[in-house]
């Protein structure tokens, strides 16, 4: 008897101008972890999608446990067996946890009434099954995004499955969290499920794989056993090219204070009394654990979150940043964390998404658009961003992740900015991509441009930034230079403060 669990075959996929998934064959065995990796844009998600009933595949078969399955939406594919745990999460956040948890499938008294009593009790048995700590009853908007992924994980645990497909599921978790994920993962090998799992970090595949399969260009180009697999095969099967350094050199030299944050305390955060000061051509990084205040400080320094004390100053004179509005006029842009929710209009273009923060400057008389400037500008962050596309008006929903934040970077260079706030810049991006983006900000920094840049990776941090500012629950916990630093210092100063 096989032992293979799922097996897709020779499945093709097109959307209008691109050639989405060309001839892919993909299985996974019971019992194993079996990674999926590529650039953004190389067809990883556009697969398990097609698996998982969300895209309609235009060619090619999928056999799960032997039998030919044909899942028409995601309803029929968790109600056979197969879950997925998406990057972006999707989730009513004005809803408690069991409320998302039970969605489509609530327990009931008599056929007609929901059993709120049942409900508790089976997520708090699915809770302590994954050794998860938090209340069934609190509201999903309250809780950090790393939280909220927990909660997605279990319900796709939830469904007995046969597969569960994890795409970037580590995007939003601290190390602690991460481990806490893998033992999930070796917990659901032992007992017989196939895992399917999307990352781009290489020390995670290394240390949680079996199998490794890697895509390029929407086709197959290798799979390989996990043990063994050094990080420059891997890379290089990815890019169709060898990547020596991951980070690029640095030609920036910080030069006078620009940006100065006296004594900023927040008014429904637990941000309180940070100050620090940023150099023009510098790119400072933030440091610390999840929940350390790093998303709230940048949220303060942009005016969309509302601070209650403290002043900005800018080129020695005080600025308010009541909103975003001003922030803009300002010389401020901010690349906010999740893309999906604070970044992007799904539905619009790129074009539209690319101009959107700039219309005053598209404006003509009669409040008309210039359209030819808007292409030619368009057409520049493309070409700039290395945005994979097949033109500016296809739906920015319809593009990688990584494709979507140089998007959105494309959009605040338009507005020459003086200071960029960038949390998470290179979240769920390829290996590729990231040295793209780096390379952008070392860019902008070498011509004067002040950065301020929030990451989860310490060896990011350390490969870009010229000084790294450590938060501890709210607070600043600590300074050091980059070229000096080293991760163990970096995680003292984070737990300084708890």
């Amino acid at each position: 008897m096989s032992n293979v669990i799922l097996e897709m075959k020779n499945i093709n996929k097109e959307f209008p101008g691109v050639k989405a998934l060309d001839n892919v064959s993909f299985n996974v065995k019971k019992g194993s972890v079996h990674a999926l990796m590529g650039e953004n844009g190389a067809g990883k998600s556009t697969l398990m999608k097609c698996l998982f009933g969300m895209y309609k595949r235009d060619s090619g078969q999928i056999f799960l446990d032997g039998k030919e399955v044909e899942f028409k939406n995601a309803k029929d594919a968790l109600e056979a067996g197969v879950a997925m745990v998406h990057q972006e999460l999707n989730q009513a956040l004005q809803r408690n946890i069991m409320d998302n948890l039970w969605l489509g499938r609530y327990p009931k008294v008599g056929k007609l009434i929901t059993s709120e009593k049942q409900m508790y009790k089976d997520t708090q048995a699915i809770f302590e099954k994954l050794h998860v700590k938090v209340d069934p009853k609190r509201i999903m908007s309250t809780m950090p995004v790393s939280q909220r992924q927990m909660v997605e994980i279990a319900k796709a645990v939830s469904y007995d499955s046969k597969i569960i497909v994890f795409d970037e599921p580590t995007s939003s978790l601290t190390d602690q969290e991460v481990e806490h994920l893998f033992e999930i993962i070796n917990m659901l090998k032992e007992q017989g499920c196939g895992i399917v799992y999307i990352s781009h970090k290489m020390d995670e595949i290394l240390k949680i794989s079996d199998e490794v399969t890697i895509m390029r260009d929407g086709q197959w180009v290798a799979t390989k056993d996990a043990k063994g697999l050094e990080m420059s095969e891997i890379i290089k099967l990815m890019v169709g090219r060898e990547l020596r350094n991951l980070y690029p050199p640095k030609n920036n030299e910080p030069g006078e204070v620009v940006l100065k944050i006296d004594q900023m305390t927040a008014m429904y955060s637990h941000l309180q009394g940070v100050s620090m000061e940023v150099r023009r051509g510098e790119i400072v990084g933030l440091a610390g654990l999840d929940g350390s205040g790093r998303t709230e400080l940048l949220e303060n320094l942009f005016g969309i979150a509302t601070r209650k004390s403290g002043d900005i100053y800018l080129d020695g004179k005080k600025i308010q940043n009541k909103n975003s509005v001003d922030s803009i006029r300002n010389g401020f842009a901010l690349l906010t964390e999740e893309r999906r929710s604070t970044g992007i209009f799904g539905v619009r273009s790129i074009r539209e998404n690319t101009i959107i923060s700039n219309l005053k400057k598209y404006k003509r008389i009669a409040g008309l658009l210039d359209n030819i400037q808007m292409k030619k500008d368009t057409d520049w962050a493309i070409k700039s961003m290395s945005i994979k596309t097949p033109n500016q008006d296809t739906q920015i929903r319809s593009l990688s992740g990584g494709n979507q934040q140089k998007v959105i970077l494309g959009r605040w260079l338009l507005t020459e900015p003086e200071v960029l706030l960038l949390d998470e810049p290179t979240r769920g991006i390829d290996v590729g991509a990231k040295y793209e983006i780096y390379q952008l900000i070392i860019d902008l920094a070498a011509k004067g441009k002040s950065v301020i840049m929030v990451s989860s990776e310490m060896p990011e941090l350390l490969g870009v930034c010229d000084r790294i500012v450590i938060m501890s629950n709210g607070r600043v916990a600590g300074e050091l230079s980059a070229e000096e630093a080293n991760q163990e210092q970096i995680m003292s100063y984070a737990a300084k403060y708890l």
